[in-house]
């Protein structure tokens, strides 16, 4: 997992097993005003991290849940997954797709939300 602000990765860890939780502070980028951009990758899931029944169904995965979002203090979880998108391509298994994000990451890819700051003039 990877989590980027513009050209800055902030977070960076090869295996996620728990629960984490991070801050990171906007005004550590050099221009803070104006537009950016917060990725969240999803590298190196294996086939073996999915258990899949006789029938195909899938009845164990790893994923990567994204919830408490804030920004200022403000709750944004509701902004992410109304705004946000998620590109995929199936780890390998389909072709390269864009979806809308509903707060978890099951295939290695890249969520993106969009937005400018100062974050409360968001129209």
């Amino acid at each position: 997992m990877e989590i980027w602000l513009d050209q800055h990765k902030f977070f960076d860890q090869d295996h996620v097993d728990r629960a984490v939780q991070i801050e990171h502070e906007i005004s550590e980028i050099s221009d803070d005003k104006g537009d950016h951009e917060l990725r969240f990758v999803l590298k190196n899931k294996q086939s073996d991290h999915t258990q899949v029944d006789a029938d195909g169904n899938i009845v164990g995965d790893a994923t990567i849940s994204v919830r408490d979002i804030q920004f200022d203090g403000i709750d944004c979880d509701y902004l992410v997954t109304t705004v946000a998108e998620y590109q995929h391509d199936f780890n390998g298994t389909g072709e390269s797709t864009t979806q809308k994000f509903y707060g978890e990451l099951g295939c290695n890819g890249t969520v993106s939300l969009k937005f400018s700051c100062p974050f409360y003039t968001l129209s």
